[in-house]
């Protein structure tokens, strides 16, 4: 096999050193336009599980990074002159010079051909002569241009400016420090990636790169507007070093900055639909990237090295071991790509955490990416997680999901909220809640959750997404639901209910959902009404009739009927539905609401009718009783609602007296392309907590514990709302409570099931344990 493999960087050397160790017959050659020392940066991190991969791979190479490493365990947080520190974490470093030096000694050993201050073929020619192409060219990949209709690349440009420098003595930990200018906010990544020299005394001076004293690795980063505000888009990189040195002249001690061709940077995302064409393949930063703020780009090449060569080895062809390099890595990348924008947009939204009490503030830096969480940052450091939770008030031996939460004038003993799901079960087909509603939601109220919610309940008859849906529009509705609201009042005392109003609009007159979800009914559709004449799915769901300006008064006394009857029927709270493309939810999007007169247009006429709906609920509903309101922070679509428009419908809810936001996403329109992953939603709420200081509940693939105990007590969510563990455990929060040894006033077992509040033995765990070893 002949390999030719683009790019010298480490991803590249190290899987050209993998492939001829494996088999040393092959032929391969590397392209480096720049020389051998040439380098772009200054410290690499590698995580011990990257390291473990490189040493089964390849012994040797291990030892000799090894006999490099830098190693250290704390992270310390430096703002307002404040600095805490947490322990445990374990990091390795070095430098990338010394990375690259091993690697062209690795290789050269193995007899490959290293051809650096050489520009590559293009990848098509080398595709004609070689049996494989690797292409691991860097974020600013020319193969992945040059192919782009193979590749599918899709590049995200973000919001701030970065630039690498170094300093010339080691840190001695992680450490983020925050500086508050004239500019605007200007934060600092910094670390150790060479080791002083034994005996160095730390008050000499730097004895220049990588000298006596050690070295670091200094990221400074800012948003655009400040790094515009502060001049830096006119400084060089001499200019920009001096600069920074003296906005961080404390955590330098004193000292000077350099860089090394350093500029100034906004950093890019490169995600790609397809990781291989014919016989070429992209690897590392050529195929995706990931926010250096979690420290992975040299590990994700790595391992993209470490994967391609075992396919390679295990698979009876290329196009097979391609396929299976990309099969097999694909979900780890995205992954750590979901983690890296989570820290990449924390960094972005970092003034509006600015005045959390200073623990707080660290722990929600630390558990920013959500792979660092509460539970796993007490494993790590249990003092600096019981500091947090001293800040927080939060009694000794409470996690901080069962700390007691006032919305209005009603106070839940927990955290945790059972989201509202639809159930389509309402057995009659006149949106009557029958035995299974009283035993569903009764369930889960005696399962623990501080506020169980009910489906969407429909104002009218038309207003239901599916004949199976519920409603409150009929005097036999209000008499069922008082059977529900009674039966957990009295068997679940404490826990709250609430009921979520709302009106399907474009979206109803379709079936059941296990029938067909979304798809119109057989038989008997009944028509539908919505902001503007726009089907949900042109030519399968029914055009929708555009409601007029004298129609509208039609629909808010409905949500105000169904609320009066929502009020006598015992609701705790009342939450009012404003998203998922239901009817409330189309007037805010831009994309569904395409009207001309003073109920569409910019964001303002788009909340005109939602607001009068809320204010005409609100004055009927019971003072000391709380109203949500739940909305779609985003489309998931290009020129749907943004960020920034979730924000200001939050601002503009809780100025009409809403006393929490329920943040979710999407389901607005049927070509969204949401951002899935565990926690995925939670940074919209996150930003209007942070933004406007609203109550909010978090929804969104929170599905441990665990989650809920660090969105709280980092103050990214004051509620957590949870729908498929509910199904899959009714008791799911009596059950967390077990997990994590707690048995106080948060998560009381109702008194029948008492006897049901350890775990249950799983097997015999008592038999005697050998004592002799016959050899």
């Amino acid at each position: 096999m002949r390999v030719a493999v683009i790019g010298g960087g480490p991803g590249g050397l190290y899987a050209a050193a993998l492939l001829k160790r494996l088999d040393p017959t092959r032929e391969i050659t590397v392209w480096e336009r720049n020389a051998p020392d040439d380098t772009f940066g200054f410290g690499v991190v590698l995580s011990d599980e990257t390291l473990g991969g490189i040493e089964h791979a390849d012994p040797e190479v291990y030892r000799a990074l090894q006999a490099e490493f830098v190693r250290w365990d704390d992270i310390d947080i430096v703002h307002r002159g404040r600095t805490l520190t947490s322990g445990g974490h374990g990091f390795a470093a070095l430098g990338r010079r010394r990375l690259l030096a091993v690697l062209h000694r690795r290789c050269r050993d193995l007899g490959i051909e290293l051809r650096f201050r050489t520009e590559a073929p293009p990848a098509a020619e080398l595709a004609r002569a070689y049996d494989l192409v690797i292409a691991a060219d860097g974020v600013h990949s020319t193969t992945r241009t040059a192919h782009a209709d193979a590749f599918g690349p899709q590049l995200t440009t973000h919001r701030c400016r970065y630039i690498w420098l170094a300093a010339d003595f080691a840190f001695d930990a992680f450490r983020f420090e925050i500086a508050e200018t004239e500019h605007g906010v200007v934060q600092l990544h910094a670390y150790p990636f060479a080791r002083p020299e034994p005996g160095h005394d730390p008050a000499a001076p730097s004895a220049g790169p990588e000298g006596s004293a050690g070295a670091s690795t200094v990221i400074v980063e800012m948003r655009e507007e400040v790094w515009r505000s502060a001049g830096l888009d006119r400084c060089d990189e001499r200019e920009s070093a001096e600069w920074c040195a003296k906005v961080f002249t404390d955590a330098l001690r004193g000292r000077s900055l350099r860089g090394n061709n350093s500029s100034w940077t906004a950093f890019r995302t490169v995600v790609n639909d397809r990781w291989s064409y014919g016989n070429t393949v992209l690897l590392g930063d050529a195929a995706h990237t990931a926010h250096f703020s979690i420290g992975s780009g040299t590990k994700l090449a790595v391992e993209d090295a470490l994967a391609l060569a075992a396919c390679l080895e295990e698979q009876p062809d290329t196009a097979t071991a391609l396929a299976a390099y990309e099969e097999e890595r694909r979900p780890v990348v995205a992954s750590t790509q979901r983690a890296a924008r989570a820290s990449l947009a924390w960094f972005e939204e970092l003034a509006t955490y600015l005045d959390q009490p200073p623990h707080q503030f660290a722990f929600n830096l630390l558990t920013r990416s959500r792979r660092v969480t509460h539970d796993n940052l007490r494993l790590r450091d249990a003092g600096f997680v019981t500091a947090v939770e001293d800040e927080a008030g939060t009694p000794a031996g409470t996690p901080p999901m069962f700390t007691p939460f006032r919305l209005g004038g009603l106070t839940l003993r927990n955290r945790v909220v059972v989201s509202p799901m639809d159930m389509y079960s309402a057995a009659d087909g006149n949106g009557t809640p029958g035995d299974f509603h009283l035993v569903h939601l009764g369930a889960r109220a005696m399962g623990g959750a501080g506020l169980v919610m009910t489906e969407m309940v429909c104002v009218s008859p038309e207003g239901r997404i599916t004949p199976g849906c519920t409603g409150l529009y009929a005097p036999e509705h209000e008499t069922a639901w008082r059977r529900v609201t009674d039966f957990v009042h009295t068997s679940a005392p404490g826990t709250a209910i609430g009921v979520q109003l709302g009106h399907s609009g474009r979206k109803g007159s379709t079936r059941l959902m296990w029938d067909g979800i979304d798809q119109p009914l057989p038989h008997g559709n009944w028509p539908l009404v919505a902001p503007s004449a726009l089907p949900y799915r042109p030519g399968v769901n029914q055009t929708p009739h555009a409601l007029a300006e004298s129609e509208l008064a039609l629909i808010r006394e409905q949500f105000v009927r169904a609320a009066t009857s929502a009020a006598r029927a015992g609701f705790d709270l009342l939450e009012l539905h404003c998203a998922h493309g239901y009817l409330l939810s189309g007037f805010l999007s831009p994309l569904t609401n395409h009207r001309t007169d003073a109920y569409g247009g910019d964001l303002t006429g788009r909340l005109r009718f939602p607001l009068e709906v809320f204010d005409a609920v609100r004055a009927v509903w019971p003072a000391g009783r709380p109203m949500t309101v739940r909305i779609s922070a985003t489309d998931w679509a290009d020129g749907g609602t943004t960020a920034a428009d979730a924000v200001a419908m939050a601002e503009a809810f809780a100025e009409h007296g809403a006393d929490a936001i329920d943040v979710s996403t999407g389901q607005v329109v049927p070509d969204e392309r949401p951002d899935f992953g565990r926690s995925y939603q939670t940074p919209f709420a996150d930003r209007i907590r942070n933004t406007l200081g609203v109550p909010v509940i978090a929804v969104g693939a929170i599905s441990s514990w665990d989650d809920v105990n660090s969105l709280v007590l980092a103050g990214r969510a004051d509620l957590c709302a949870l729908a498929r563990p509910h199904l899959y455990d009714p008791h799911w929060t009596l059950h967390a409570a077990a997990e994590q040894g707690y048995a106080g006033p948060g998560a009381p077992w109702p008194l029948p099931y008492q006897a049901g509040s350890r775990t249950p033995p799983t097997g015999r765990t008592d038999a005697p344990k050998p004592r002799l070893t016959l050899r």
